[in-house]
């Protein structure tokens, strides 16, 4: 049970080699020289199916792309989709961070969100499996913690006594997040044969 990962996100790659090693799957990472596939799509399962789509096709093995948007609540759902490139295409972590906290300066706590994260898996047949992860949270009003990557420091998941994602330990932040539900349900699919 072998799956190339889709994503050119080294900080990504890291957590789903970890997740998905620790559910029995064996992990390729992203060929190097691969370009990075446009996300055009409309949704985060159809930029997700397009990487995999991609890497699938290039390898001839079966490979699982994701896409993640942060939804919060008192900006109708923005960043959404265009979560990482919400402050421009070439956007840091921290210039996306700024822009969400900016936007929500006269927004008094709390402020709920959701992340989403959809994984598909592709087989070099052209089978498709599709996973979603949520989790429930509010934004902070400034960034917390040095683990984690992303939207990480001002994310409140619930049940963490007040704690953001980045001052979590990686085991206890894959088995509450979206990324973790949306990958272990993956490695379920590849467990039951789906790969």
């Amino acid at each position: 049970m072998r799956v190339v990962l889709a994503t050119a996100n080294p900080d990504k790659a890291r957590e789903l080699v970890a997740i998905l090693t620790a559910a029995d799957v064996e992990v390729a990472l992203r060929p190097e020289g691969l370009a990075e596939v446009d996300e055009t799509g409309a949704t985060l399962e159809e930029n997700a199916e397009l990487k995999a789509a991609a890497v699938a096709a290039v390898t001839g093995l079966a490979a699982v792309g994701d896409d993640t948007g942060l939804f919060v609540d008192a900006l109708d759902g923005a960043p959404g989709v265009y979560s990482a490139r919400y402050a421009g295409a070439h956007a840091t972590y921290a210039d996306n961070v700024a822009k969400l906290l900016d936007a929500l300066a006269s927004v008094a706590p709390p402020r709920r969100a959701r992340f989403e994260t959809a994984a598909v898996l592709v087989t070099p047949d052209g089978r498709r499996v599709v996973t979603v992860g949520t989790m429930h949270g509010e934004i902070t009003t400034a960034p917390r913690g040095d683990n984690g990557f992303g939207y990480d420091p001002v994310f409140v998941p619930d049940g963490t006594a007040g704690r953001t994602l980045a001052e979590l330990g990686d085991e206890e932040k894959h088995a509450i997040s979206h990324r973790g539900r949306a990958f272990r349900a993956i490695a379920d699919a590849l467990h039951r044969g789906a790969g």
